[in-house]
């Protein structure tokens, strides 16, 4: 086929996410190398968004690429009512890196059902039934994890589920507290999360569940001792604590998981995305010791009829190898430091940019129409002049690929990026707001 028949056939045939049908010009890809896609006519696009913050490792890798490849010469697939090497050296690495008091993993499909089964463990572990998330949030869009998801993306979902409780995300910049340091913003959150779990009723709380730095919402980093404080709370009322590993997992922040950032130990962790990078779709729920153990005199009611699937597992046990082999981790952080310096220059020279949020690779500038005022550019959960689809059409249009999400620009590039790229990128991105500036000005 052509770069125009594979365009015209995909449009005709195939219903894509998120999306108005007939806005869409879908770019035919070639191929992958790098941070790089390319296209039928060589133009070369740089992936700053590791498509949906999945492609860690970019395109190409010859060791997963390898991994797969062996798999196949054995089989393809075999249910896990049999013993699978990948699966079980996969699970062992997992659980080794996650903490020493984590026990079992559970494989999922993706990030959407790994948080669906975190629900169901919780829930069979507890005896309880309602689950806090907050808004804000993605947890994925199927029914359950769109339960937990706090914005707009929920709405097609409702009236939801029974027992899913929200409440808000400690958003210091738009929150704009008459606070002097983020430990008081902290002990405001904090109060009003216990006051909310008391009117709940704390015994029939499950889990409060929380990306561990929220994602696409606006890499919205948790505020000085915040999850130290969830933790303690959920101590304190026999609540499990989920963190939602699925964008900031796998070296995505600077460490191998968000949580070690800050001195905790979840109950239960959900991870996908970067476990494989997308070469083999995979996700998972990784539980501590004690409800691991829990389950060995319980039936564990969950079942996925390709969870752990062989080759999804043969990528993972080669991509996480990957990132302990080349300091993956180290990495990131040494250059999201850079991505850091540069956005803040870029903060400082824009009317357009109200704030910049950066840990790791994992970033976003949010756009504004007055800084001291604060006021978005686009209302929430809605875009009536499409400024966000023209700052993209700006962006792509100097191949400089990624997505919005509200009045956020997301930044989080594959983690084997170099500064020397990172630079090149993010100059593109300051010549883009360049133009926002005159845009509202």
């Amino acid at each position: 086929m052509t770069a125009q028949e594979i365009r015209e056939t995909q449009k005709k045939y195939v219903l894509q996410s998120w999306s108005k049908q007939n806005t869409l010009e879908p770019i035919p890809i070639q191929r992958g190398e790098n941070i790089y896609l390319y296209d039928y006519d060589g133009n070369r696009y740089a992936d700053m968004s590791s498509l949906h913050v999945n492609m860690n490792l970019g395109y190409g890798n010859q060791e997963i690429n390898r991994a797969i490849r062996d798999k196949l010469e054995r089989y393809a697939f075999i249910s896990e009512g049999y013993a699978d090497e990948d699966r079980a050296r996969l699970a062992k690495l997992i659980v080794e890196l996650m903490g020493e008091n984590m026990g079992k993993v559970f494989f999922t499909n993706a990030g959407a059902d790994a948080n669906e089964n975190a629900i169901k463990i919780a829930r069979m572990f507890t005896g309880r039934n309602k689950i806090f998330s907050r808004y804000r949030s993605y947890h994925g869009s199927s029914f359950g994890a769109g339960n937990l998801t706090g914005e707009p993306r929920r709405f097609p979902l409702e009236p939801g589920i029974p027992g899913f409780v929200k409440f808000m995300d400690p958003y210091v910049y738009r929150d704009n507290l008459p606070f002097e340091t983020e430990r008081e913003c902290t002990d405001f959150y904090l109060r009003r999360l216990e006051e909310q779990i008391n009117y709940e009723n704390p015994d029939n709380i499950a889990a409060i569940i929380l990306e561990t730095v929220t994602g696409t919402n606006g890499v919205i980093i948790p505020p000085e001792g915040y999850l130290p404080g969830v933790r303690a709370l959920c101590d304190k009322y026999g609540i499990l604590m989920v963190c939602d590993e699925v964008m900031a997992g796998w070296c995505r922040t600077g460490k191998m998981f968000a949580f070690q950032h800050f001195g905790v130990q979840p109950d239960i962790v959900t991870f996908a995305k970067g476990v494989t990078c997308g070469y083999v779709q995979l996700g998972g729920v990784c539980v501590s010791k004690k409800i691991a153990a829990y389950f060995d005199d319980h039936v564990l009611s969950c079942g996925l009829t390709y969870n752990g699937h062989p080759l999804a597992c043969a990528a993972g046990v080669a991509c996480v190898q990957y990132y302990l082999d080349h300091d993956i981790a180290g990495h990131t952080a040494r250059v999201g430091q850079v991505l850091g310096e540069l956005l803040e220059d870029i903060k400082e020279k824009h009317p357009c940019v109200g704030d910049v949020r950066c840990i790791g690779l994992f970033s976003a500038v949010e756009l504004v129409r007055d800084k001291t005022t604060r006021q978005p550019l686009v209302p929430y959960g809605r875009d009536p002049e499409g400024m966000m689809g023209k700052v993209l059409a700006l962006l792509k249009a100097k191949r400089f690929m990624t997505f919005a999400h509200e009045n956020m620009v997301l930044v989080a590039p594959p983690l084997i990026i170099t500064e020397e790229q990172l630079r090149e990128e993010l100059a593109k991105l300051d010549e883009v707001l360049t133009v926002v500036d005159a845009m509202i000005l």
